[in-house]
């Protein structure tokens, strides 16, 4: 069954292009952001892993370690580095799993249980589920999951819109509405009932609905 919104993200362990990693350790207790790809050397994934690399100190500032997955071996991920700073500018200087045997990609549902051999023998099209984004919280839970067709490169500034919704959410009682942006106003999570918002919120809120009601973001 495929992994969803609150599974516990499997643990292993791996080698990447900054050592040997064990996922759940390495995490911390730190938020993360696993995202896959189908094959080193793709056009489309080049210009995702350099914007990765671009705005990594966004995630730092957040609490959130980077993470990529490719079915290459390590030194092929190193050369794949060097392309990516000539051609977008930046350099990854997060890990990259190289997961020659398929078994993180496997373990999260990315590709069969029967799929085997050497991996530079596959095409990108034969690894086209290696298109996910992951984004796992401290209890090593997964909180959003995201999939994208091969032609169409990953918004990494909706993952970290997310994922300032997701850390406030998770510490007050309250929900974003659609096209949130940090600082904007949220919705008091309908889980609070109207005696405990007129203690959280006692200076009121706007209801244009019952079912609405909006206050400052916390």
């Amino acid at each position: 069954m495929a992994l969803t919104i609150g599974d516990t993200a499997p643990d292993f362990e791996a080698e990447t292009s900054a050592g040997k990693i064990s996922f759940h350790d390495w995490i911390g207790d730190s938020w993360a952001v696993l995202f896959s790809h189908p094959r080193d050397f793709t056009p489309v994934c080049t210009t995702e892993l350099g914007y990765m690399a671009a705005i990594n100190g966004e995630f730092e500032k957040r609490g959130v370690k980077p993470i990529a997955i490719s079915v290459d071996p390590l030194d092929n991920h190193e050369k794949w580095f060097d392309d990516i700073e000539e051609t977008q500018g930046s350099r990854p200087t997060f890990p990259l799993i190289s997961d020659t045997d398929f078994n993180v990609a496997k373990a999260y549902g990315m590709l069969p249980a029967d799929v085997a051999g050497d991996p530079t023998d596959r095409t990108p099209a034969q690894n086209a589920t290696l298109r996910n984004v992951f984004v796992i919280g401290p209890d090593k839970k997964i909180k959003l999951v995201l999939i994208y067709p091969m032609t169409t490169g990953r918004n990494f500034d909706e993952v970290l819109r997310v994922i300032d919704s997701l850390q406030l959410t998770a510490k007050h009682a309250v929900a974003t509405p659609a096209q949130w942006q940090q600082g904007e106003d949220v919705i008091i999570a309908g889980s609070v009932n109207a005696e405990a918002a007129k203690e959280k919120y006692p200076d009121g809120w706007k209801e244009p609905k019952p079912y609405i009601r909006i206050v400052p973001a916390p």
